[in-house]
């Protein structure tokens, strides 16, 4: 029996053989093409065929695990409109007559030595993305189908180097029992997308994964991060009766989905879903969400080479909130900037864009994109339950100008004689520390706060959450990250106001004790984690999780805070 130790990507329990993935060696030639043009047309063929595949997976991921792991997918879209990476393709075809593969993976190869030196993590983090679609490029002008599953016939325990966000996401859910990677770390996006799915998977493990042989017993405990080889039968026993409550207690947690979350004691907090467009608000109905607390708006913007206009964004935000009736819906204004960008409209370079012109502070300076939008939200909410929040917020001043713009456009709708939303509440996100810091102030010109854990844990622990050998500083049950939740909630309350959580601190089943106790009104996750975390507050009283809180506030780690939750609420930990 062999113990190695990796870090913990999402949580869970495998149990079966290995299977070692190693992807197609995509080999081709450099040879001289006798009409550029031709050989134009046949790589432009190659990324219309990438496109339709990329929006196919983009649904895949929304309907699978929500909508965080289907905008990895749109920001690969957007790659492809990659204008610097275009013009190197199309020089090397056009100029130097090389063929469509070779320009590609040259030019791909440039961007992403490029990247990978550059003195910005996040940057240089892309150069995997960037990796991902060309190989998807180059497997369609190849004719090389590919599927980390494609040779597998038993359910397996996966084993790589490392896995890309589209291997991730077409693995074989009936035949993969979870994987393990030598590379990566927790925030990246195949374990971001595991997380999603459901799959137990450990990454970072290091090279001596990549040893283990076909069909070795394995045990993988995703919520530790251990992966044991040739395990004796005690130890299998231990583990299998481990997996065996979890898969009692999600089915419980499945059967009774449609059931509010309400304390054994009667305290009753609302499970709203987070999604990005129409076939997300379905899935998050047929979860058990009870409305949404975090609506993206930047499908309508991102898989497009134009700005969408008033209009559109009236009919689809009409649309989203016909499905969930007279359930709450919370739109999120346009948060581009940062990791999203438009291939179609020029933002400044930055060398630290998530430190940048970004979200609300980047659309305060474009009313032209940003008076459409509040124009659509203002008539979608009409006889509709609406509200709308402004992101990334670091001010009270930026409140106000954003409050003004609204009412300068709801003015204009009524002089025209529009329908709109008679009365709609407004809020801001909660991500950036000074917001935190700032609550008391900041609830006077708000009616509700929704904080974003992802971004706030991040910028408060000073940790890139894309660079591996920080990362998981930036982890949301850092008890620092936990008091600035608390001080936000205690702020807004004060003022008669209420507050939400959508970060995926939300659908974490650890945290749920912890937030409840902290005295969390709304939380806001990705459908898939619904069922259980309604579940888990089910079990609980409120004097237990506020005693659950307090004692988490007064611990020094984030290893520390999970630890106290396992003991104290075993209901918590599916391992």
């Amino acid at each position: 029996m062999k113990t190695l130790q990796g870090i913990a990507a999402s949580p869970g329990i495998a149990i079966g053989p290995a299977f070692r993935f190693q992807k197609t060696d995509l080999r081709f030639e450099c040879y001289a093409v006798q009409d550029p043009s031709a050989e134009w047309a046949r790589f432009q063929t190659a990324l219309e065929t990438a496109s339709a595949q990329l929006a196919d997976v983009c649904a895949q991921a929304e309907a699978e695990s929500g909508a965080d792991d289907a905008a990895i997918f749109q920001a690969h879209a957007l790659m492809l409109d990659d204008p610097e990476l275009l013009d190197a393709v199309r020089t090397a075809i056009e100029e130097q007559c090389v063929n469509a593969e070779s320009a590609l993976n040259d030019a791909a190869g440039t961007y992403i030595q490029l990247l990978e030196s550059l003195d910005d993590e996040y940057l240089s983090a892309r150069a995997a993305d960037v990796r991902d679609v060309a190989d998807r490029v180059l497997r369609i002008l190849l004719g090389v189908a590919e599927s980390p599953t494609a040779n597998l016939t038993t359910p397996s325990v996966i084993l790589a180097r490392d896995l890309t966000p589209s291997d991730t996401v077409l693995l074989d859910k009936s035949l993969v029992l979870g994987f393990c990677t030598a590379e990566g770390g927790p925030t990246a996006h195949t374990a971001i997308l595991a997380r999603g799915l459901g799959l137990p998977a450990i990454v970072g493990i290091g090279p001596d994964i990549l040893e283990v042989e076909d069909h070795t017993t394995l045990i993988l405990d995703g919520g530790s991060g251990t992966l044991v080889a040739e395990p004796d039968d005690k130890t299998v026993a231990m583990y299998r009766g481990r997996q065996a409550v979890a898969t009692t207690v999600l089915a419980q947690a499945r059967e009774q989905a449609h059931e509010p979350a309400i304390t054994r004691d009667g305290h009753r907090v609302e499970i709203v879903a987070n999604i990005g467009n129409v076939e997300g608000a379905r899935a998050a109905l047929d979860a058990g969400a009870e409305g949404v607390g975090l609506l993206r708006t930047e499908f309508l913007y991102l898989e497009r080479d134009h700005l969408p206009d008033e209009e559109e964004q009236y009919q689809t935000y009409r649309a989203i909130l016909y499905e969930f009736g007279d359930r709450p819906v919370i739109l999120r204004t346009l948060d581009i900037g940062g990791d999203k960008e438009l291939s179609y409209f020029d933002l400044p370079k930055e060398m630290n864009p998530f430190l940048g012109l970004r979200a609300i502070r980047l659309c305060l300076t474009q009313p032209n994109i940003f008076k459409p939008q509040l124009r659509a939200v203002l008539r979608a909410g009409a006889g509709r339950n609406l509200k709308v929040m402004f992101p990334m917020v670091a001010t009270v001043a930026e409140v106000r100008a954003a409050r003004s713009l609204l009412e300068e456009c709801r003015a204009e709708l009524l002089a025209e004689g529009q329908p709109i939303a008679e009365e709609m509440e407004i809020g801001i996100m909660v991500e950036i520390p000074s917001a935190a810091l700032m609550a008391d102030r900041l609830a006077v010109e708000v009616d509700f706060f929704s904080i974003g854990t992802n971004d706030l844990s991040q910028y408060t622990m000073a940790a890139d959450r894309v660079n591996a050998a920080v990362a998981p500083l930036a982890n949301g049950f850092q008890p620092a990250v936990l008091r600035l939740v608390r001080q936000v909630i205690t702020a807004a309350h004060a003022q008669g106001k209420w507050v939400g959580l959508c970060g995926e601190l939300a659908g974490e089943p650890l945290a749920a004790p912890i937030l409840l106790g902290l005295g969390l009104d709304e939380f806001s996750m990705n459908p898939p984690a619904i069922p259980l975390i309604k579940q888990i507050i089910r079990a609980l009283t409120l004097d237990q999780a506020r005693a659950v809180a307090q004692a988490a506030l007064e611990l020094d780690s984030p290893d520390a805070v999970q630890a106290l939750v396992r003991e104290r609420v075993p209901a918590a930990d599916l391992g």
